[in-house]
């Protein structure tokens, strides 16, 4: 919704008319939104092969990870481009994205992983719910890397988690209500998503550890060739068994500091995406208008 306001008269006596945008998620185009697609199924395809694989074809999970990182990255520069493009936003919004990932990186090793504490998550949650799920997904793919880069932590898995992490901070992007609700109902929603969301994220991480690491025990190893039926339930015990306890950790520590200090940190968000991609733009109408 656009308001508009009176403001000085412009040449030939024309009242120049400014339109405040309301602060809102940056919306998707037609063209991000194939970007989009093209790299969840990607990504989708890089997760689950190994469930519909034979006995003889051989895991390759280390293998396949740069061919799936020379994917992403191009995908993700595409998905920026095609955002800029629909949406007409400035160096000043994507500079904003840059600064999110930077700080999102510098967080992650606060908690250095005990216990699954990992105060990033949080602000994937909050970025997301402000910048949209284009720009989200973008964020947290370019967070993740920025991380890994930071503590050390670049190997095989990597592109695995850019893209959980993606995935994790779209899916804020994608909840209801991002021009209508505010307040405490808001930040009860982005709690309950922080929780629900990072059970899934360590789940979709479980997949690709559990198809190359063997399980604890024989009864929740992944079996190559099996039906998917039965690796599906072998695969919830390994999860159950090596990763509750750390998904559970994530999801706390996401909801307390989403629910104590979410509220200034979006009103924070928000006002800078306002000045970055939603400056007032300014119309001549009639004169005496």
């Amino acid at each position: 919704m656009a308001h508009r306001l009176p403001g000085p008269r412009g040449p030939g006596g024309r009242r120049v008319n400014a339109v405040r945008r309301r602060r809102r998620p940056v919306r998707l185009g037609p063209r991000a939104i194939v970007a989009l697609v093209l790299i969840s199924a990607i990504g989708v395809a890089a997760f689950g092969w190994p469930l519909l694989a034979d006995r003889d074809s051989g895991l390759a999970h280390a293998q396949d990870a740069p061919w799936l990182f020379a994917a992403l990255l191009p995908l993700l520069v595409g998905v920026v481009v095609a955002m800029i493009a629909d949406a007409g936003l400035d160096a000043k919004a994507v500079a904003m994205l840059g600064v999110l990932a930077a700080v999102g990186a510098a967080l992650r090793p606060l908690g250095a992983g005990t216990a699954g504490l990992e105060p990033m998550f949080f602000l994937m949650v909050l970025s997301g719910r402000v910048l949209g799920p284009g720009f989200g997904f973008v964020l947290g793919s370019v967070t993740m890397f920025a991380s890994a880069l930071l503590t050390g932590g670049v190997g095989p898995w990597m592109p695995f988690q850019m893209l959980s992490m993606s995935w994790f901070t779209m899916g804020a992007g994608l909840l209801p209500g991002p021009d209508r609700l505010r307040g405490r109902g808001e930040l009860l929603m982005l709690a309950a998503y922080g929780a629900v969301a990072s059970f899934a994220y360590g789940t979709i991480m479980n997949l690709y550890g559990w198809t190359i690491v063997p399980g604890l025990a024989s009864g929740i190893s992944f079996r190559p060739g099996d039906p998917l039926g039965e690796n599906l339930v072998r695969f919830l015990a390994y999860c159950a068994t090596t990763s509750l306890g750390w998904d559970l950790g994530r999801a706390v520590l996401t909801v307390v500091l989403t629910l104590t200090v979410g509220a200034p940190l979006l009103k924070a968000l928000r006002r800078a995406t306002r000045r970055a991609s939603f400056e007032a733009q300014v119309t001549f109408g009639p004169r005496g208008e």
